[in-house]
């Protein structure tokens, strides 16, 4: 067995597959109106996006009663401060809280959390 591909859930997937297509660079695999899927270009699992009419929009951090994210992507980049202002062009929201100094936490259209770090 092996993961093939994540899947984000959103109220629009062709919206949110966009973004990540400007965030990444991906090609679109696949185009379906409620499924999209982005191809990674090493060959591993890649990034699909599903229309959910029903989703809730995830707070970031999650209190008590409020809607929890389910996973969130972790992208290395060679330099933090030029690929969060690339995040934010592609559409991209800085999150008020940073919960650690070497690392970025920017939100989605669709409110998932994803991290920029620098691997030293």
């Amino acid at each position: 067995m092996f993961v093939s591909g994540i899947v984000l859930d959103s109220p629009d997937a062709r919206e949110l597959a966009a973004f990540y297509q400007r965030l990444l660079g991906w090609r679109m695999e696949q185009d379906e109106p409620d499924w999209v899927k982005l191809a990674a270009p090493s060959g591993g699992a890649g990034l699909s996006f599903q229309t959910e009419s029903a989703y809730v929009r995830p707070t970031w951090p999650a209190g008590p009663g409020d809607q929890q994210m389910m996973l969130h992507l972790d992208i290395e980049v060679d330099d933090l401060e030029s690929a969060g202002a690339h995040a934010v062009a592609a559409g991209a929201t800085l999150a008020d809280f940073q919960p650690q100094e070497d690392v970025r936490v920017y939100l989605d259209p669709a409110g998932h959390p994803f991290c920029l770090f620098v691997n030293d």
